[in-house]
């Protein structure tokens, strides 16, 4: 026993890683009347009181996100995920001396206690005070985790104000300041806490992030040096600072955990009881063991330093045109720093204001495609209404901390400017590290168990205390003698090495999956990968590949769709190519063109040239920086068919859109051409230039699973000169459309990607995907449905390509029925929200009048629906949203945070959820399952317990295969431990009976060479390459788990008993006489030795469980040749031993070979009926059923929340209220987009005045672009030409031409002609902006 904790020891996983009334209708599409479908308003959806008390609690909605704030208690973060209840406290002398009375009394063991609970200790020496005299704050967060901080007071000489501001509006982080010049604040969790005197409470220190205007970052000049250090004393250094730990801190947190304070009064037990032997080895392990520890402690934290932790040199603007060097530790919110024209490492988050950067953000998203940033819109010059900042909304504008300017662009050699947001922890960058560094707990039930089992034993040592106390007080034992055996029996009753042996399985689980190719970060969520009965899945990337190919096109001319064109040489509308030339985010990057992959697909299917003229840092030379022209040029004119971009909207998941307004050399207006979801760009576009068909349409293309995009155009006011064109902002512009068309695009399956689903759908875990053609099924899917694990999927995707791949990749079956909830959102305040349930499947199938009701028992159908529907659900339907989780699988047009609240809902639901993502928008539901798998190796991957090298769903079966069994070897462990312990413990009580006990050499023995390698080379079986549909046990506090001990050690008891009692009765036997040499050599130590050693051994191969989670006990030969050698070793010393072996080993040996062999015989008659009881009777499945059903009636809380709405749904069949009527889709879909996308007046809009204003301020004015064609980089040249000009006919959408002679733009950038009569004079104001002058 001793011995065996010490190489367990060594095996233990550090797990700090370093490293309502009917909606809008649109006029055009149909009255609501004509609707067949089923509406449920919120009162009429379900009624709870015809529910069962039972199921009451579970068909309400678990809470998700933090837990409902108490009355009378305080908060930090109220209402945001890191809430945390606050409570002040200061010293109180007395209860301080008290509390040191009774730890000096105690040697120091109450100090120790405090120790592991600081927060109590905290309560004992501290009265409880208002926050205002607090000294000291406990914080206690949702998951009952203790944090205390020290209250410390900073001065700063001259209170904090935004000088340069004309916000007037004062931020939390400004009225927090003390008009004394002091600022009282805490730590916790490497954020600080301000005390707010007027709102008396403490407040998160933000940077500007909130409650600002966005012509606010226009407005900061530049901060001076001592205004810097002003602001440096509140908001401290920027940088991510990781701790090396000091070896002496690691040795004594170490030292003092349970585990080795434990060790430390079990070794010294044991030498004061002459143990001297195992006592010096465990000394010696332990030792070699802390060591081991610390240097891969500090090894991991360097490393994460190293990664983490940079600093460099920026330039920073102190006003006007001053620029000064410094280093970005010195950095603070409000600074504008100069964003270098060679790129470089971003050191805090920063709002950009001028220029444009090409950034690579794969340290937070995950995808290390390019993405262009702009400046943030200015209301000042754009003379809208004032805009709030928001970072989500304008995270386009904003270059994060941590990720890569790859280079800017800005006009001439004039600066990109950007201002200071957040830095520090603050960042999000600094946001990733503290999710490193303060993970979610793991909270799993099998954990939770061992420390009741632990209890349990150890009030059996206490039993056995009494039991020794009353024996050896009766027999006139010493009292030093009786501590001492006393004692020592709870080091054999409670097992000091559990927690090392239960890492065992984990361990080789971890190097099985790095085999693989995936890599671990927390080690302790692979138990939990065991329990998963739920798996979402994203689409795009995740189940399909990431590329795609252009299948057609689908031009729209006159408002009318014609044939599809998949050959795209046969692609003449002129509007289209121009809009997929140019609609993109493409850049020029070392001599590539880089960018998204379907801009890239879309930009070479017209086999256009993508020039950005000039050096990297001089491209802003010109008015124009990118140029597109047709590869080869056609006509007697070799630049007519040359675009410049002048302006690029970026793309936006909000929006769900992207835009660019573009000119023709020598055209006298410009363009504007838009790309993005079919139901945005129709919403945007004019009714008469969308396709009557254009659902039909749609609807065809996305039920065979093609991507589908929509393009639109709109010529812009020839009066729009390019200085204001500089101004607008894309709301003015971004409307009253002309609808051209969709391209088509095809993203294929991954060919692994079906057989998962299915394997995993026949283990019982249902998949989701959140975001098909059932042609052959993927061998992934497959493998998931053989498991019958859920599948499900979320993606950000349209809703039919969603549903299109469930077919194709088998999530759901052909004969499935899949029901659309769609949710509509009150238009106004006297109409209420409606949600309808419409059937998805094609109406032209033939089914009977009863077959199109719903069948619920047979739990054949699907809810799918979108983000949209999902949020007004959320809000107005809570008590919906059980049964939607429950039945939900496909999930489409997710956001990121929508993603994030399935995987909690599930979760709230009894779930066991896994989650497989590859991008930025699935690392907040990476975070929040239970089992994260990312496919991205990016740094955005740490956000995942897991990560795979292999960048397909394989990993998904294998990582839950390597849970399941580690998961049983974990169960196994313990039971054997724990039986183990309670063995050894029989056999010492019943030693102690005639005042002998084990000898040292029988422990050794017994600690060392049985039970440890047993333990170790245990947990090397790999899991069973099949997934089923049963699940592992996780819990054991369990009928089957307590029943197993229960029997093993009825049966190890009674085989002590009668060896003990039988050896007695031999002739040859002479009792054990007492003596004061401790010499506990006698033919009842032998007895009880020689049958425990091979009790051990039965319980190991006994708990060694196989299929159907684990391979066969005989694919781990390791196990089986340290079972042959124990056994042979066993047989030796019990048959006949050499004389010297036995005086070595302690032992008596028996003077009869039969009995001798009746002792082995009574060994294997112990073994087989250990073994057929473990495996006949506590693994029979019909009674472990039996016992299930019978806590499940007896015990309601024994049943999971989903399994109770489960069986509500199949009770229910008048629910979902689908309506048998045929209706189509288009209209539905139509339908949905009328309610969530109201039309605005154009005429009427603040936008278009706005632009109006913009033309009146000039009567005529054109503007040409400097031709690029057949000019090298970086050189300029001027010409004259005459040109066509394309103009759209406002009937039909026919094409004219009208001839213009323009003559190019003549030389000189800052200073350009803007018309005859209205002059544009270009220049720059002292900070580099770009101002014009009319």
């Amino acid at each position: 026993m001793r011995a065996s904790l010490v190489f367990l020891d060594a095996l233990r996983i550090k797990t700090t890683v370093v490293s309502p009334e009917r909606p809008f209708f649109h006029p055009l599409i149909l009255d609501p009347s004509e609707a067949k479908v089923a509406i449920v308003t919120p009162p009429h959806f379900t009624n709870l009181d015809q529910v069962s008390t039972k199921r009451r609690s579970a068909l309400m909605m678990a809470q998700t996100g933090p837990p409902p704030m108490k009355a009378g208690r305080l908060y930090v973060n109220p209402e945001e995920e890191d809430q945390m209840e606050i409570s002040g406290f200061r010293p109180h002398t007395l209860k301080t001396a008290v509390v040191w009375f009774f730890i000096i009394i105690t040697v120091g063991l109450l100090r120790l206690f405090f120790y592991w609970l600081p927060h109590l200790f905290i309560k004992a020496t501290h009265s409880r005070c208002s926050l205002a005299e607090a000294t000291t704050v406990l914080l206690k967060d949702q998951w009952k985790q203790w944090f205390n901080s020290t209250v410390k007071t900073e001065e700063q000489t001259v209170p904090f104000k935004n000088s340069q501001t004309v916000h007037q509006s004062q931020t939390s982080n400004e009225s927090a300041k003390q008009r004394d010049g002091l600022i009282r604040y805490f730590i916790c969790k490497k954020i600080k806490y301000i005390w707010d005197k007027e709102m008396k409470e403490f407040t998160r220190l933000r940077g500007f992030d909130k409650d600002r205007a966005c012509s606010f970052f226009y407005q900061q000049t530049g901060l001076a040096y001592d205004e810097q250090r002003k602001r440096q004393v509140l908001y401290g250094i920027n940088s991510i600072r990781v701790h090396v730990a000091p070896i002496i801190k690691i040795l004594f947190k170490e030292v003092l955990s349970p585990f080795y304070v434990f060790q430390v009064f079990s070794v010294s037990v044991w030498f004061a009881d002459d143990y001297t032997i195992y006592a010096s080895c465990i000394v010696f392990i332990s030792g070699l063991s802390i060591i081991i520890t610390i240097y891969q402690t500090r090894k991991m934290q360097r490393a994460l330093r190293s990664t983490i932790t940079s600093s460099t040199i920026v330039t920073v603007c102190r006003g006007g045109d001053v620029y000064e060097d410094i280093s970005s530790d010195d950095l603070v919110p409000g600074d504008v720093i100069e964003v270098p024209r060679h790129g470089c490492m971003m050191q805090c988050d920063a709002v950009l204001v001028s220029g444009n950067c090409i950034v690579n953000e794969s340290m937070l998203t995950g995808e290390s495609v390019p993405v262009t940033k702009t400046p943030l819109p200015n209301p000042l010059h754009a003379s809208s209404q004032e805009a709030m900042f928001d970072i989500k909304k304008h995270s386009r504008h904003i270059l994060f901390c941590g990720t890569h300017v790859i280079q800017t662009r800005y006009y001439g050699s004039h600066k990109v400017n950007a201002v200071v947001l957040r830095s520090g922890f603050l960042t999000a960058k600094g946001e990733l590290v503290r999710s490193i560094m303060f993970p979610k707990p793991v909270d799993f039930k099998f954990n939770r168990d061992t420390y009741w089992f632990i209890g349990i034993l150890a009030f059996l040592a206490s039993l056995g205390f009494i039991y020794t106390l009353i024996l050896m007080v009766r027999n006139g034992d010493t009292v030093s003698d009786i501590i001492i055996r006393t004692l020592d029996l709870l080091t054999i009753t409670v097992p000091p090495a559990l927690p090392a042996a239960l890492s065992v399985g984990i361990v080789f689980a971890q190097q099985r999956l790095k085999k693989a190719g995936i890599f671990c970060i927390s080690p302790r969520g692979i138990n939990i990968c065991g329990t998963i009965n739920v798996v979402c899945f994203d689409k795009t990337g995740t189940l399909t590949e990431d590329g795609m190919k252009m299948m057609a096109v689908a031009p729209s001319p006159k408002g009318v769709f014609e044939h599809e064109i998949r050959n795209m040489n046969r692609l003449h509308n002129q509007l289209i190519i121009s809009a997929m030339a140019t609609c993109h985010s493409l850049t020029i990057i070392d001599g590539h063109v880089t960018g998204d992959p379907l801009d890239l697909i879309m930009f070479e299917a017209v086999d256009w040239v993508l020039e950005e003229p000039g050096e990297e840092e001089t491209r802003f030379d010109m008015i124009v920086p990118t140029i597109v022209h047709p590869r080869v040029r056609g006509g007697n004119q070799p630049m007519g068919e040359d675009i410049g971009v002048v302006r690029q909207f970026t793309f936006s998941s909000s929006l769900q859109r992207m835009s660019v307004i573009t000119r023709n050399l020598g055209a006298n207006n410009f363009d504007l051409f838009v790309k993005g979801a079919p139901e945005m760009i129709t919403s945007l576009s004019k009714a008469e230039t969308v396709p009557g068909d254009f659902h039909d349409v749609l609807m065809a293309y996305t039920q065979h699973g093609y991507r589908v995009i929509a393009l639109a155009w709109k010529a812009l006011p020839q009066k729009l000169n390019y200085a204001k064109l500089q101004r607008i902002t894309r709301e003015q512009v971004e409307k009253d459309l002309n609808f051209l068309g969709l391209l088509v695009m095809e993203n294929c399956l991954k060919p692994e990607t079906t057989p998962v689903i299915q394997t995993l759908r026949e283990a019982a875990i249902r998949n989701i995907m959140v975001t098909g053609r059932c042609s052959q099924m993927n061998p992934v899917i497959q493998m998931l449905r053989e498991a019958a694990i859920r599948n499900i999927m979320v993606t950000g995707d349209n809703m039919l390509t969603a549903l299109s791949v469930a077919r194709e990749c088998c999530m759901v079956d052909r004969t499935d029925r899949i029901v659309l909830v769609q949710a509509y959102p009150p238009q106004d305040d006297n109409t209420s929200p409606e949600i309808e349930f419409v059937f998805a499947d094609e109406m032209e199938k033939k089914y009977s009048k009863d077959s199109i009701a719903l069948q619920l028992d047979n739990d054949r159908f699907h809810f799918a629906l979108t983000g949209k529907s999902w949020a007004v659900i959320r809000q107005h339907f809570p008590d919906l949203m059980s049964k939607i989780v429950v039945k939900g699988t496909v999930f489409a047009r997710m956001g990121p945070e929508q993603k994030a609240q399935l995987v909690e809902s599930l979760q709230a639901l009894d779930y066991f959820v896994g989650m497989c993502g590859d991008g930025a928008n699935d690392c907040g539901a990476l975070k929040t399952a239970h089992a994260g798998i990312s496919l991205s190796e990016a740094e955005a991957s740490v956000a995942s317990p897991f990560t795979s090298k292999k960048p397909t769903i394989e990993c998904v079966p294998n990582v839950i295969r390597q849970g399941r069994a580690a998961l049983v070897t974990s169960f196994g462990i313990f039971k054997f431990m724990a039986c183990y312990s309670l063995t050894q413990f029989i056999s010492v009580l019943l030693l102690y009976w005639i005042g002998a006990n084990l000898t040292d050499t029988d422990f050794l023995i017994i600690d060392l060479f049985i039970v440890t390698t047993l333990s170790i080379t245990f947990g090397r079986t790999g899991p069973c390459e099949e997934l089923v549909k049963e699940l592992p046990p996780f819990s054991l506090i369990a009928a089957a788990p307590i029943m197993s001990i229960l029997a093993q050690i009825a049966i190890q008891l009674a085989t002590q008993v009668y060896c003990f009692l039988h050896v007695l009765r031999q002739p040859w036997f002479v009792p054990y006489i007492d003596n004061e040499d401790d010499n506990y050599v006698s033919y009842e130590n032998s007895a009880v030795f020689l049958v425990s050693s091979y009790q051990y051994i039965t319980l190991a191969v006994a708990f060694s469980k196989g299929a159907p989670f684990r391979k066969p006990i005989f694919s781990n030969y390791l196990f089986l040749m340290n079972i042959a050698i124990c056994l042979v070793g066993c047989l030796w010393v019990t048959i006949q031993p050499p004389q010297g072996l036995a005086d070595i080993i302690e032992l008596l040996v028996f003077p009869s070979i039969p009995y001798a062999m009746v002792h082995v015989g009574i060994a294997l008659f112990n073994c087989l009926l250990s073994i057929l009881v473990e495996t006949y009777v506590m693994d029979n499945t019909s009674l472990q059923g039996s016992c299930r059903n019978f806590l499940k009636h007896s015990l309601p809380s024994a049943q999971t929340k989903y399994a109770a709405i489960e069986e509500d749904i199949a009770g229910n069949p008048s629910w979902p209220p689908v309506s048998q009527s045929a209706v189509s889709l288009a209209v539905v879909f139509q339908r949905l987009d009328s309610a969530h996308h109201v039309p605005k007046d154009l005429n009427t809009a603040p936008g278009k005045e706005i632009l109006e204003d913009l033309i009146e301020d000039s009567d005529s004015e054109t503007r040409s672009i400097k031709s690029l064609s057949g000019v090298t980089p970086g050189h300029t040249q001027n010409a004259a030409a005459s040109y066509t000009q394309r103009q759209l006919s406002t009937e039909g959408g026919h094409h004219n031409t009208e001839q213009f002679e323009t003559p190019l733009l003549s030389d000189g950038a800052a200073n350009s002609s803007g018309g005859i009569d209205n002059p544009v004079v270009t220049s720059f104001d002292d900070n580099g902006r770009y101002t014009t002058f009319l």
